[in-house]
């Protein structure tokens, strides 16, 4: 989430949150006629239970071993910009999934998401937020290619706006990503002032297959000391969610 004026403070203690986990369970069961003809009961096909998306997230979801033993956890529901993207109005229509994604939110139509955020080295370091989106035949696809085409179309910036908060960005603008992964990526830098100070956010979404992975970084201490700041999505972070989803 992009902080403001209302929320700097909660994000130096990692704030903010995505939407809950989907709890879907999918079960598909097998039959024959054993029981009708008098065969063995123990040689029938025992029902099958598939893993839902959200248990499929939380399975690829990157682990604290795998980013220095940093802790991944779960964003504070206290803070957040809004629940879902139901919640959020952006001034120009064209610009909600950049609002989406920099506010921990899924893109398109996912079948289930799931948020986390990682630490840095000291208190003062940049934030990493990790959200996994699953989708249907081609969703992913589709929600990457319409985060590209609001990145081409907002370079003026853009204003969004929840229930008790607002975020505007001065300036949206590509640039290249940590690496190229996946089967596509997108890379955009949004530019936001504080208190007269100047904030530049980064953004990053990997498709792989029908999951995608958005990284985004905010320094929130940076904001509370009002000192300018360029948050990336840490590397580390970035290459070790990637190598998971492949």
């Amino acid at each position: 989430m992009t902080p403001t004026t209302k929320t700097r403070a909660a994000l130096t203690t990692a704030a903010l949150s995505a939407c809950a986990l989907t709890a879907l369970t999918a079960l598909t069961a097998c039959s024959g006629s054993g029981a009708a003809d008098g065969a063995d009961k123990a040689t029938s096909p025992s029902p099958t239970r598939q893993t839902s998306p959200a248990e499929r997230l939380a399975q690829l979801m990157v682990t604290p071993a795998e980013v220095g033993g940093h802790a991944v956890e779960k964003p504070s529901g206290d803070y957040i910009f809004a629940r879902s993207t139901h919640e959020v109005t952006v001034d120009k229509a064209d610009c909600a999934p950049l609002a989406y994604a920099m506010h921990q939110l899924p893109l398109g139509a996912p079948q289930a998401d799931l948020t986390r955020v990682v630490q840095g080295d000291t208190t003062d370091a940049p934030l990493t937020y990790v959200t996994l989106t699953a989708y249907g035949p081609g969703g992913a696809q589709s929600a990457l290619a319409g985060l590209e085409k609001a990145v081409g179309a907002c370079g003026a910036g853009f204003t969004a706006k929840s229930k008790n908060d607002s975020s505007t960005y001065t300036s949206v603008a590509a640039e290249q990503p940590t690496a190229r992964a996946g089967d596509g990526t997108v890379a955009f830098k949004a530019t936001t002032t504080v208190q007269g100070v100047t904030h530049t956010l980064h953004t990053e979404a990997v498709r792989a297959g029908d999951v995608m992975a958005v990284y985004f970084s905010v320094n929130g201490m940076a904001m509370l000391q009002n000192r300018p700041s360029d948050a990336e999505p840490a590397p580390a972070v970035v290459n070790a969610q990637n190598a998971r989803l492949r």
